[in-house]
């Protein structure tokens, strides 16, 4: 049978990505509200990006998994970005 590893991150840290989705959060209200014509948009996109990137190793514990279950995580993330660039494109010449 295949030995499990099991991966304890300390509450601290978890404390530490809390404050700075938080914090990010904030920033992202404060960039919406100071007007950047389009760079607004691709600002807050990045900082939501940076968010996830946080979420997911950190609290969905994909840093300590496979690599190809990370390959696969990466995967769905292009798909999704592609489709998001699809949209936009059309958007934009419609």
């Amino acid at each position: 049978m295949e030995e499990e590893h099991q991966h304890i991150v300390p509450y601290e840290t978890y404390l530490k990505i809390l404050a700075i989705l938080l914090l990010m959060t904030c920033i992202t209200i404060t960039v919406t509200v100071i007007d950047l014509s389009a760079w607004t948009v691709l600002i807050a996109l990045i900082i939501a990006c940076i968010k996830g990137f946080l979420v997911m190793s950190i609290f969905m514990h994909l840093k300590f998994e496979s690599l190809l279950l990370k390959i696969l995580a990466i995967g769905v993330v292009l798909l999704f970005a592609i489709i998001l660039a699809i949209t936009f494109i059309d958007y934009l010449n419609r």
